[in-house]
């Protein structure tokens, strides 16, 4: 798997690379939510898609599938868009929903429905009333939030969810992010394997089709691995390339935009 540190990825807008590959070809876009048509946030509630990424949006949608793959609760994400006519894997890719089929994954969640409603009282219970700390619900997973909580109690949010992680064993998986823990049903599905059902699914296989997906979090490296997997797949990072946090990661992307308004511009030239 080729991997390079984000400092070094060439930009997606300057680079011609892209345009050339999609030369009589079709792209299908693939983009997660928080950082990529949103800024980053303190409250996960306030990051609503402005009108200008709404109709940017909208516009490529007319031209070319695209699909929503976020770590949000997929019914939130819809609200926070203000878009409910787009494929949205919400959840990481747990909770899939299509226009055309409504909801195609409820037998999974349902099943691991008793161990999210458990893991989430218990958080509530030990961290849920610390300020600045959110434990935020989810159909197929639990988040805790520490962004504005003091660093004492950020570190007490860790140890409870490594408490967590040793009590329920191999039924509890962790999903790490920015100042995020995240606690889903210990099974072999991620945001790579969303993307690569949904380009079964929605007939997007073919020769004249090129995937891209759009990611700026640890969490959607299985999304960039999965489309270099793919072969014909376009990984594109999104974030500073100077922030600390991230510019000397390795990451599977081949590209870079470095925030929220070059996506918007990346997207509206596909949508031309």
């Amino acid at each position: 798997m080729r991997t390079i540190k984000v400092n070094a990825l060439p930009s997606a807008l300057a680079d011609d690379t892209v345009r050339r590959r999609l030369a009589d070809r079709r792209p299908a876009v693939f983009l997660d939510y928080d950082g990529v048509l949103t800024p980053i946030v303190d409250r996960p509630e306030d990051a609503v898609l402005s009108d200008e990424m709404r109709a940017t949006v909208r516009e490529l949608a007319e031209r070319c599938p695209v699909c929503i793959i976020t770590g949000r609760d997929r019914a939130v994400v819809q609200q926070l868009m203000g878009v409910d006519d787009l494929v949205v894997a919400g959840s990481h890719g747990f909770d899939i929903w299509t226009p055309q089929q409504g909801s195609v994954s409820s037998d999974r969640i349902d099943a691991h429905a008793p161990l999210i409603a458990t893991v989430t009282e218990r958080l509530r219970a030990a961290v849920g009333e610390l300020p600045g700390v959110q434990v935020e619900p989810k159909r197929a997973s639990v988040a805790v939030h520490y962004r504005l909580a003091a660093p004492t109690d950020g570190q007490r949010v860790g140890e409870t969810v490594r408490s967590l992680l040793e009590e329920f064993g191999d039924e509890l998986a962790l999903t790490p992010g920015k100042m995020v823990y995240e606690l889903k049903p210990n099974i072999d599905w991620h945001k790579g394997k969303a993307v690569l059902h949904l380009i079964d699914a929605l007939g997007l296989g073919g020769a004249e089709v090129v995937p891209l997906y759009l990611g700026d979090d640890i969490t959607d490296e299985d999304a960039f691995r999965a489309l270099q997997e793919h072969g014909a797949g376009i990984g594109i990072f999104v974030g500073a390339p100077d922030d600390p946090e991230v510019a000397d990661r390795d990451t599977a992307a081949q590209f870079l935009l470095t925030s929220v308004a070059e996506v918007q511009r990346f997207l509206t030239d596909l949508a031309r």
